[in-house]
């Protein structure tokens, strides 16, 4: 089966170009359309070649594809296509053999989400679907996810994802792992990120009229507020994390730069696994390799630092190399 991208547009492209009877259609005229349906759908001009014309006719020929009735009439030199049972369209047809491995690959996917809240219907879409489509056998997942389904908080978010969706704001009910008491804030709910296997809820402070984040573990207890809900018209949260570790971002924060000396035996995971997007590597020998990042310093970029005490030094910035020195001047004394 053709997988390249816009696949299933030029099978049905084709399709309507098989059907029509009364128009000739020559292969100017399927390139021509296989190119507007492909901008209708995605707005680009896709400039698709003859070749891919042919291969995707050899593909719904095939019992892979739907085994399309098509005859090729010669007008002249041309060659023009069409069905010749005019009733059959691929539209009326079931899922072909590459549809029914993609749609079992699909329901992998799927099955490891069963049981986290918000996809509750996945189980029940799961039987319908193997019913109807008679996908044989047990759906086995092959790919795992990093999740924890006995998280503390995962029992709110579907309520605080339906508010999101439904545009509504929440008096929140909220004990930080520092507080004694737990306290109450208005929010508006903009947008939920997962971050270290937990999740975290971000959106506009009734109180500070700024952007706040909650971990969902530690909510207790929200409700509805009675108040206009304020919708995000300034935040892409698309990028809104870009230069940070984690979910802590500092409203104009600075960006700083920061230097760190990596042991041989461990760099060719940081290299595989960047510490951050901004790694860049600055100086590489025999004997040492010197990275650069560029991005707000915040504790979770620090918990991740650390987690590399003893392969890593801090060249700079000097306040984290005296962090760093700090810390481990009070491990040496526990354990000296």
């Amino acid at each position: 089966m053709a997988t390249n991208k816009h696949a299933t547009i030029r099978y049905h492209a084709l399709d309507r170009c098989f059907s029509n009877h009364g128009r000739k259609f020559f292969i100017e005229d399927l390139i021509a359309a296989f190119n507007q349906a492909i901008y209708e759908f995605a707005g680009i001009e896709d400039g698709v070649k003859r070749r891919q014309v042919f291969d995707d006719i050899t593909f719904m020929e095939s019992e892979q594809g739907w085994s399309i009735p098509l005859e090729r009439l010669k007008e002249g030199k041309r060659v023009y296509y069409r069905y010749f049972d005019k009733t059959f369209s691929i539209k009326n047809q079931g899922i072909n053999q590459a549809e029914a491995e993609q749609l079992k690959e699909t329901l992998t996917i799927l099955t490891r989400f069963k049981g986290m809240p918000q996809f509750e219907w996945i189980e029940e879409m799961q039987i319908r679907l193997e019913d109807t489509f008679k996908l044989k056998g047990n759906i086995q997942s092959t790919v795992g996810f990093e999740q924890n389904p006995f998280l503390k908080g995962l029992n709110h978010f579907t309520g605080i994802f339906n508010a999101i969706q439904h545009e509504l704001a929440l008096k929140i009910t909220y004990q930080g792992y520092k507080q004694e008491f737990p306290t109450q804030v208005i929010l508006h709910p903009w947008y939920l990120k997962q971050y270290n296997n937990r999740w975290f809820l971000f959106g506009l402070n009734e109180d500070y009229k700024s952007i706040t984040n909650f971990a969902l573990d530690r909510i207790i207890e929200f409700e509805e507020a009675r108040v206009n809900y304020i919708k995000n018209n300034d935040i892409n949260f698309e990028e809104y994390f870009d230069d940070v570790v984690g979910v802590t971002v500092k409203k104009d924060g600075p960006i700083e730069k920061i230097l760190i000396k990596v042991d041989k035996e461990v760099w060719p995971y940081i290299e595989s696994k960047p510490l951050h997007g901004s790694q860049k590597v600055k100086n590489k020998s025999e004997s040492e390799i010197v990275i650069e990042l560029k991005l707000q310093i915040n504790h979770e970029l620090l918990a991740l630092l650390f987690s590399y005490m003893d392969a890593i030094e801090i060249l700079e910035p000097a306040s984290i190399r005296e962090r760093f020195k700090s810390i481990s001047e009070t491990i040496f004394k526990k354990y000296s």
